[in-house]
């Protein structure tokens, strides 16, 4: 879907709850899509993280109950802190009728939370991207309620890929595997960074050149994957020579007790912890 696509997606109000790192990184990439700014609201109450939309022509209103009386928005997107979530919703209209739909980005709030707060007529949607999404390199994750319609999930799908890029599930329960998979990812590839220097260190190579090997190493197979269409396991193969010294590597992470069981232990463990926080 390209930019203009997504901007004609966006035909009426578009009312964004919280502009932080996220919120903000989605609302510039609105814009730069062409959504115009003056169908933005936004409700935040910090003037530093909104003054440059505002003078791009965007709304600003530092409570939900300053909203004007007559705004009925095509969408509503939540992006406050999910402990924040109770006081956003305490004085937001109902617009079940308008067809609105309502698209959360907030970890652990679950559909059934949203319907008990807005509705049962709401159509809800929750997202769960990450943050790449801040450099629009993103992947986020929705599920709908029973209650969004065709058009309005390609609203939502063209919403969130202004930060990268998007997938659905069915089932609402896989929200806790994709936040433990990429919702955490990027602290996992992070960690690799940290453990490739500290391993170099350990074998005799000066701290700051570990660092620097490790950090750019990470990023440049990053980015070669992201433009290769080749299968992870064929790069990983194009780089292990037979009898070479990556070979002997792989050796100790890919055996019984290696790397996957300890991913699928850590993924396990993510995941539970987010059905809990949940309840």
């Amino acid at each position: 879907m390209s930019s203009e696509e997504t901007s004609e997606k966006i035909t009426g109000p578009l009312l964004l709850i919280g502009c932080g790192k996220m919120g903000g990184a989605l609302l510039s990439g609105w814009l730069e899509g062409g959504t115009p700014a003056e169908r933005v609201h936004i409700v935040e109450p910090s003037m530093e993280s909104v003054a440059g939309f505002i003078g791009q022509g965007a709304h600003h209103h530092r409570a939900v109950r300053d909203l004007p009386a007559d705004l009925v928005p095509q969408v509503v997107l939540f992006a406050v802190k999910p402990q924040m979530m109770n006081e956003a919703l305490a004085d937001l209209p109902a617009w079940p009728a308008a067809g609105t739909v309502h698209l959360s980005i907030a970890a652990g709030k679950t559909l059934g939370y949203f319907r008990e707060r807005l509705g049962a007529e709401a159509a809800v949607v929750r997202a769960m991207p990450n943050t790449p999404a801040a450099i629009g390199r993103g992947m986020s994750v929705l599920v709908a309620d029973d209650r969004v319609d065709a058009a309005q999930r390609d609203l939502c799908t063209a919403l969130m890929l202004a930060v990268g890029e998007v997938d659905w599930v069915a089932s609402e329960a896989l929200i806790d595997v994709v936040t433990a998979l990429s919702g955490g990812g990027p602290a996992y590839v992070f960690l690799l960074v940290e453990t490739l220097a500290r391993a170099g260190v350990a074998s005799g190579l000066p701290e700051p050149l570990a660092e620097r090997l490790a950090r750019v190493t990470v990023a440049g197979s990053g980015e070669l994957l992201h433009r290769s269409h080749e299968a992870p396991e064929i790069l990983r193969r194009n780089v292990t020579s037979p009898g070479g010294t990556t070979l002997e590597a792989l050796k100790v992470l890919m055996a019984d007790d290696g790397i996957q069981p300890l991913f699928d232990r850590a993924i396990a463990a993510a995941t539970r912890r987010s059905r809990e926080l949940a309840q």
